[in-house]
C-alpha cells in the first residue's frame, strides 16, 4: 500500500500524509474504521456555527432588552 500510496500523491501533487489521510477517512465513511464520518464532522461544524449565531442573537437581544428597559415607557410620558 505504502507504494500505492506514494504514487497517488506524486500524481497529484500532495503529500504521502494526505493521501493516507483521505485512505483512512475514507475507510471510516464506508465503516471498515472506527471513528468520525465526514457526514458526522461535517454535521458538527454545521451545528458549532449555528450555535455561535444563536449566541450571538442571543447577546443582542439582552443588550436590546437592557436598553428598552432603561427607556421610560408610553405610561411615563
Amino acid at each position: 500500500m505504502t507504494a500505492a500510496v506514494t504514487a497517488v500523491a506524486r500524481q497529484e501533487g500532495v503529500s504521502r500524509e494526505s493521501v493516507r489521510r483521505w485512505l483512512a477517512q475514507a475507510e471510516v465513511d464506508d465503516g471498515t474504521r472506527s471513528g468520525i464520518t465526514s457526514e458526522e464532522s461535517a454535521e458538527v461544524k454545521r451545528l458549532k456555527a449555528e450555535n455561535r449565531r444563536l449566541r450571538e442573537d442571543n447577546e443582542i437581544l439582552r443588550r436590546a432588552s437592557i436598553f428598552f428597559a432603561g427607556e421610560p415607557g408610553p405610561r411615563s410620558r
